[in-house]
C-alpha cells in the first residue's frame, strides 16, 4: 500500500522523496546520515521509476527511463552504424544488381554482407527500430526527471532546515552577533549586484540565479527527439527521394514520385589536356575538366497521369548543372553525378512490310521512352501490349526488365486486320540488330505468329534512327524533412550553450539564536561559486577563509 512520508516540520511527502519538499530535511536512509553531502540532482523528489511497487507500465516506464539502457541503445546504433560503412550501401550505386554485385565484387563476405541486411542498413527495420527506441527514451528519461526538477524548483521554500545546510558542499556555520533581519537585509544587497534573485523570510535567506541552465540538458533532448523524428520522416512518401536518374541529350524525362520533367537540352564534356594534366596520369587518364548539363525543369500543369495523353507542361526553373553547382526549385535539387558518351537510341521509324510479298504498309515513329499505344501501318493497327527498356528473362523464363534504361529495348505489339486471326496476332519487336541476334526476334515471332505468319517490322534506312549522342546522370534529391534536421541541431546548440555557459547557483541562509548558517549549491564551477560567495560575505562586513567554505570535497 503507497502512503506519504511526513517529515518533522508537518510537510507530507510521497514515498521516494528523499529530501522533505518543504524544509529539505533528510528523509529514510539519508536521515540516519550525521555526514556527507547530499544528493541534489533532483533535490531529492521522488520520481516515477522510483516507485516501490511498480506496475507492468511502470516497469516499461522504468526500462526506457534509465540512462544505462539510453547507452546501450546507443551503443547498438553505433555498432549498427559502423556495420553499414564497411561497404559500400546499395543507395550508393546507379543501376546494380545487389544480389550478384557484393558477391562478385567482395566474395563471399560481400555475400554474407547482402544476405545479413546490411547493404542497406540504414533503411533496415532493426536500425530504424533502434532509432524509436533512443527517442522513446529520451521522451521518458526527460519526462521523468525534468517534471519532478520542475516542481521542486519552483516551490522552493525559503527556510531550510539546518542538516539541509550543512549538509551542503558549500557552507559556513558562524557565530552571529547583530539582529537577524537586519544581517540578512545587509546581505541581499550585494547579492542582487551579483545577479541573484533574492527572498527572504524574516531571518532567513535564499538567492538564486541562473535556474534556466538546469533546462540545458532538456533542451538539447527536445532538440534531438526533433531531429530523430525528422530522420525517422525521410522514409515517408514525398518526403524524401534520392536518385541516380539517366537523361539522354535532347530528351524529357519524367522524375519519378513527382509532376516535374527534366529535359536534358546538351550535354557537354570538356578534358584535360596532355599539358595540362599532372605528370603522372599523362598517357594514362583522360580526366574530364567540365562537364555541364542545359537542363530545363517542367511542372505538369494538365493529364498527368494520363497515360493515353500528353501531358501538358510548363517551364519553372532553368540552369546549367555542374558538379557542387545543382539545379534547385522548391526542395528538389538535381546535380551532375556521371555521364556516358555512348549514343542511346531514342526512336525508330519501322515499316511493317509483307514477307511473302515485300509489299510496305506504311511506316510509324516508336520512342524509346514514351511510346504511344497505338500505331496504324496501312489496314494493320499495331497496339502496344508491353514495353521492356531492358530486356532480359528471369528465373521462370518469363520477360522483364532489368532497368528502366534504354540498353535492350523491346516491344510487344498485338497486329489487327486482314488475313490475320480475330484476336490478332502477337509481335515481339527489338529495334536494336544486336539485340535481334541475341534473342532470336525470328525465332520468338515464329512461335507467336506459327506458320501463318507473314508480317515484319523493320527500319528502312539508317535516317529512320535517332540517338542522342550523350547521356547525363544526374542525383534527384529531395529532402524535406532536412530544414527539420536543421531545427533540432539548432535546439541542440542552444543547449549545450545553456548547459555550458551558465551554472545554477543558490545560496541558503538561516540567522538566528547567535548562529548563522549558509548553504550553496551549483551544478559545476565550484571554485568560481565558492570564491564568488566569499566575496559577497566581504562586502556585508563578514571575512572568511575561502578553503573553510568547502565541506566534503566537492570542491576539487
Amino acid at each position: 500500500m503507497i502512503s506519504n512520508t511526513k517529515c518533522e516540520c508537518g510537510h507530507q511527502n510521497p514515498v521516494g522523496t528523499v529530501l522533505c519538499e518543504a524544509c529539505g530535511k533528510p528523509l529514510d536512509g539519508e536521515e540516519q546520515r550525521s555526514s556527507g553531502n547530499l544528493e541534489m540532482r533532483y533535490d531529492g523528489v521522488a520520481r516515477r521509476s522510483q516507485r516501490v511497487n511498480p506496475g507492468v507500465i511502470d516497469l516499461i516506464w522504468n526500462f526506457f527511463s534509465s540512462v544505462k539502457i539510453a547507452i546501450y541503445l546507443i551503443v547498438l546504433t553505433l555498432l549498427g552504424s559502423m556495420l553499414g560503412t564497411i561497404f559500400p550501401q546499395e543507395s550508393t550505386f546507379l543501376n546494380i544488381d545487389a544480389a550478384t554485385y557484393y558477391p562478385e565484387k567482395y566474395g563471399t563476405a560481400g555475400e554474407i554482407y547482402y544476405k545479413l541486411g546490411l547493404s542497406h542498413t540504414y533503411e533496415s527495420w532493426w536500425f530504424v527500430l533502434l532509432l524509436v527506441l533512443i527517442g522513446a527514451s529520451l521522451v521518458i528519461c526527460s519526462l521523468d526527471r525534468v517534471l519532478p526538477l520542475y516542481k521542486a524548483l519552483t516551490r522552493q521554500k525559503i527556510r531550510k532546515h539546518r542538516q539541509f545546510l550543512t549538509r551542503q558542499k558549500v557552507v559556513l556555520v558562524t557565530e552571529l552577533k547583530e539582529e537577524p533581519e537586519a544581517w540578512v537585509a545587509r546581505m541581499a544587497e550585494p547579492l542582487q549586484k551579483k545577479g541573484y534573485r533574492v527572498r527572504t523570510d524574516g531571518g532567513a535567506l535564499l538567492a538564486e540565479k541562473h535556474r534556466f541552465s538546469r533546462w540545458g540538458p532538456y533542451v538539447i533532448h527536445i532538440g534531438l527527439i526533433i531531429f530523430l523524428l525528422a530522420v525517422l520522416a525521410r522514409g515517408l512518401p514525398g518526403l524524401n527521394m534520392d536518385q541516380h536518374l539517366a537523361f539522354p541529350q535532347g530528351d524529357t524525362v519524367r522524375i519519378p514520385e513527382t509532376t516535374y520533367y527534366l529535359k536534358n537540352e546538351k550535354f557537354t564534356v570538356e578534358f584535360y589536356t596532355e599539358e595540362e594534366m599532372p605528370k603522372e596520369f599523362r598517357g594514362k587518364k583522360i580526366l574530364p575538366k567540365l562537364y555541364e548539363t542545359k537542363a530545363v525543369l517542367y511542372e505538369c500543369t494538365a493529364d498527368c497521369t494520363d497515360p493515353s495523353k500528353e501531358p501538358q507542361l510548363a517551364e519553372v526553373a532553368r540552369h546549367d548543372i555542374q558538379v557542387n553547382s545543382p539545379l534547385s526549385y522548391n526542395g528538389l535539387k538535381a546535380y551532375q553525378f556521371d555521364y556516358d558518351l555512348t549514343p542511346v537510341l531514342r526512336s525508330v521509324q519501322p515499316e511493317l512490310i509483307n514477307a511473302k510479298n515485300g509489299e510496305v504498309y506504311g511506316k510509324f515513329k516508336l520512342d524509346m521512352n514514351n511510346p504511344q499505344r497505338s500505331f496504324q501501318a496501312g489496314p494493320y493497327t499495331l497496339s502496344l501490349k508491353e514495353k521492356y527498356m531492358d530486356f532480359g528473362l528471369n528465373e521462370e523464363g518469363r520477360p522483364v526488365s532489368k532497368s528502366p534504361y534504354p540498353n535492350a529495348p523491346a516491344f510487344l505489339f498485338l497486329i489487327t486486320g486482314p488475313e490475320l486471326p480475330a484476336g490478332g496476332q502477337q509481335y515481339f519487336y527489338f529495334p536494336k540488330q544486336v539485340d535481334k541476334e541475341k534473342f532470336q526476334m525470328k525465332a520468338i515471332n515464329d512461335k507467336l505468329g506459327g506458320s501463318g505468319r507473314f508480317l515484319e517490322l523493320e527500319v528502312g534506312s539508317m535516317s529512320d534512327v535517332d540517338f542522342s549522342e550523350s547521356t547525363a546522370y544526374l542525383n534527384i534529391r529531395v529532402d524535406r524533412a532536412m530544414p527539420f534536421v536543421w531545427v533540432g541541431a539548432g535546439i541542440v546548440m542552444l543547449g549545450l550553450v545553456l548547459g555550458f555557459y551558465w551554472q545554477h547557483r543558490r545560496i541558503w541562509l538561516v540567522a538566528g539564536h547567535g548562529e548563522l548558517v549558509l548553504g550553496g549549491h551549483t551544478n559545476k564551477n565550484w571554485f568560481g561559486f565558492r570564491r564568488e560567495i566569499v566575496s559577497i560575505l566581504a562586502k556585508a562586513d563578514l571575512t572568511v577563509d575561502e578553503k573553510s567554505l568547502d565541506n566534503g570535497g566537492g570542491l576539487a
